[in-house]
């Protein structure tokens, strides 16, 4: 598990890979401390990303999700659920690559943007090795996820584990990275905490 906050640099299929949407924001070491502890809510879409694993989180889907539990959390975690978590145990599987690319499940550039500038919330967390969709590369623009959420000053927690443990709306999420000077990025170890 991760959390990023800005610059990344990557590789992808042998093609460089360069965003910077968080160049003027903070680094990893400069995330406050009432942002690591937050209230969660679980949008579940497993059973749609185990139909189509290029499924996308599209607008309508939050706003249907609200009208049924509620508003977004202030300051909170939107968590998406996709089941992908299962795949963890074998590399091929979680990274479900061919010749046109990565094909996980992942959130669409308007979703994406809706997220980042008409939302109350801190970040997404997802279980892909990415907040991103496996196909974002080839989005207008590419990495929706990293271009608005990070460029808004949100954050992004990837592989997460045990979503479907946790209650729709009622957890809180403990995501402290290492205070790395001048990251964008850091291993973390994600707890929930839920009510019993």
């Amino acid at each position: 598990m991760a959390v990023y906050t800005g610059e990344h640099t990557g590789t992808h299929f042998d093609a460089p890979v360069h965003w910077i949407t968080g160049r003027d924001g903070q680094d990893v070491s400069q995330v406050p401390a009432r942002s690591l502890i937050a209230p969660a809510v679980v949008l579940d879409f497993s059973a749609e990303s185990a139909k189509d694993p290029d499924f996308l989180l599209q607008i309508d889907h939050v706003k249907e999700w609200e009208r049924a539990n509620g508003p977004l959390p202030d300051g909170g975690w939107l968590l998406y659920r996709t089941g992908w978590d299962t795949r963890a145990g074998d590399q091929a599987t979680f990274l479900n690559a061919d010749e046109t690319g990565p094909h996980t499940p992942g959130i669409s550039v308007e979703c994406a943007s809706w997220l980042a500038s008409a939302t109350p919330i801190a970040g997404v967390g997802v279980e892909t090795v990415g907040t991103d969709a496996g196909a974002a590369h080839s989005f207008d623009p590419a990495f929706p996820c990293h271009s608005y959420l990070l460029g808004a000053g949100k954050y992004g927690l990837t592989q997460l584990r045990n979503l479907d443990r946790l209650p729709v709306t009622g957890a809180v999420v403990v995501a402290p990275p290492l205070p790395i000077v001048g990251g964008s990025g850091s291993p973390v170890r994600v707890l929930a905490l839920v009510e019993r």
